[in-house]
């Protein structure tokens, strides 16, 4: 069988890969989350007061699903920039056994 006739393509399961596991996981956390944050906040329409001395004089007063939505945002900032950058550095390690000889 082939995908396409014009240019001789063939259709092989071989090319490509198994799904991820891992990132299945993943995805479904992230929704399991997204749906508690909907939950409370269709929930919470009330509004909340948020204080902070040190960096807010004053306290806030926001709908919860703001406040919600506002924290699941820093907590997902935050932990993309913990996660990304962790990678292997191949020009340095190179050229530290060049310079040692």
């Amino acid at each position: 069988m082939l995908i396409d006739a014009r240019k001789r393509i063939p259709y092989r399961l071989e090319k490509f890969a198994p799904m991820n596991a891992k990132l299945l996981l993943k995805t479904l956390f992230l929704i399991v989350v997204l749906l508690l944050l909907v939950m409370m906040g269709a929930n919470n329409r009330g509004p909340v007061p948020f204080a902070l001395p040190p960096l807010v004089p004053k306290p806030i007063q926001l709908p919860a699903a703001y406040m919600y939505m506002a924290f699941f945002a820093i907590g997902l900032l935050t932990g993309t920039v913990l996660t990304v950058g962790g990678g292997k550095k191949s020009g340095s390690s190179s050229a530290s056994k060049s310079n040692s000889k």
